[in-house]
């Protein structure tokens, strides 16, 4: 396993100090993580031991600053605020990997500022919406214990034990308080305006999608790639929506082949 620091920055005129997970050593790469919050997972494990990752969490969910997301009043702050994030961190081109609300995000600044992404991997993005595919929004699954059918291909195997089999109330309390902070962003549908400008990404993109996702349809996988010139799509045989955490070798190993 690779050593994992934190490190602290200050941007937003001062106002948000966010955590950001740092490990490896080797070429620059940023990973923006989905809903649930930042998990350090094998996937950025295997990608620390050829780049230095750099994985940011989102505002509002770094311990002793959760009025951070106070200060981001819609979708363009956010991309400003991360851009700002970028330049403290001191990376001005840089490959960027986003997974479900961080794919839309990843999409959103390679989108708006191409100079600014160098390489793109979209990891089951959020973004875009069909009446005939519906996105289920994650603050509104309930049961909770719902959930592993949403986000896993198989709801009772040992990932799911691992990620619900021993509830732990503090690190509950800290997965909705991260859903809250994302949902924010994208309430009460995910289509924000992205397809208008999508067709701006400059940067090679690879979409990786799990067929078997019952969060984001697998459907979305075409919708994204249509739209970005260039990119090709790989998709994954038994796999739900966090498929880093069910095939985290074979993820690894299909991220780095496009990077290198």
């Amino acid at each position: 396993m690779s050593t994992v620091t934190d490190r602290r920055v200050t941007v937003w005129q001062n106002k948000i100090s966010p955590n950001v997970k740092v490990a490896g050593s080797g070429s620059p790469v940023v990973f923006l993580h989905g809903a649930g919050g930042l998990i350090w997972d094998p996937f950025l494990d295997k990608l620390a031991e050829r780049h230095t990752v750099y994985a940011p969490e989102h505002p509002g969910t770094s311990s002793g600053d959760p009025d951070a997301i106070a200060h981001l009043d819609n979708l363009w702050d956010l991309v400003l605020y991360y851009y700002e994030l970028f330049d403290a961190l001191g990376l001005k081109s840089v490959p960027v990997i986003g997974h479900s609300f961080g794919g839309m995000m990843a999409a959103e600044l390679a989108a708006s500022n191409p100079e600014r992404v160098s390489k793109l991997v979209l990891m089951c993005p959020i973004g875009f919406w069909r009446d005939d595919a519906p996105i289920p929004n994650w603050m509104t699954i309930s049961p909770a214990s719902d959930m592993p059918k949403y986000l896993l291909y198989d709801p009772e195997g040992p990932v799911a034990k691992q990620m619900f089999g021993a509830p732990d109330p503090e690190m509950q309390i800290r997965m909705i308080w991260c859903m809250a902070c994302t949902g924010k962003f994208v309430w009460p549908i995910p289509d924000k305006g992205l397809k208008k400008r999508i067709h701006r990404i400059k940067a090679p993109t690879l979409v990786l999608w799990g067929s078997d996702d019952r969060l984001v349809p697998a459907v979305y996988a075409e919708e994204f790639s249509s739209r970005i010139p260039g990119s090709r799509v790989e998709m994954l045989g038994q796999a739900g929506h966090v498929f880093t955490l069910e095939h985290a070798e074979k993820v690894a190993a299909l991220v780095e082949g496009f990077l290198s």
